[in-house]
């Protein structure tokens, strides 16, 4: 069953994550980057982390998304008129599958000695767990994450902020 899954989610992950790049419409894009991320919480699932799976879903597949398509409204973007030829596109597919192909054959040629299935430990992937590594283990990371968003939004607000009727007297 889990084989069939990974399978599917596979298959869905790789068509959006094509579809994603290949889409002339930004907004489509951002739509089937929803199911890229919808798929890659399947497989946290898989994993047996299903709070990883729920925190992909809220965080990525809705608000990375929807702040997406704000910023996509936003600009006003058009579909993308294409000026390549179509060989240059069919070539481009060619040497990015045979890079694959070159990448995925060397990753399991050095995957025979590593075992196929371990024992999880026990707890592994809940809120509780995740909680204790967050706040004891990785405590500096988190400290250090958490000032980087803050900084990373004081510096949206500053780029977004219109300068008011005064500054724009002085600038005059």
């Amino acid at each position: 069953m889990e084989t069939v899954l990974f399978t599917v989610l596979s298959l869905a992950a790789i068509l959006s994550a094509l579809l994603v790049i290949t889409s002339p419409s930004p907004i489509a894009s951002a739509l089937y980057l929803v199911v890229t991320m919808f798929s890659l919480a399947g497989f946290y699932v898989l994993l047996s982390a299903p709070f990883v799976a729920v925190t992909q879903i809220i965080v990525y597949a809705g608000a990375v998304i929807v702040l997406m398509l704000f910023v996509i409204m936003l600009l006003n973007l058009k579909p993308i008129q294409e000026q390549i030829p179509a060989v240059w596109k069919f070539a481009g597919i060619a040497v990015a599958g045979l890079l694959l192909l070159t990448i995925f054959l060397s990753i399991m040629s050095m995957a025979v000695g590593i075992p196929a299935h371990a024992e999880l430990p026990g707890g592994y992937g809940t809120v509780s767990e995740i909680g204790v590594l967050l706040f004891s283990k990785y405590v500096y990371a988190f400290e250090v994450v958490s000032v980087l968003l803050l900084l990373a939004v004081i510096g949206a607000v500053a780029l977004i902020r219109k300068p008011d009727d005064a500054e724009a007297g002085r600038a005059d």
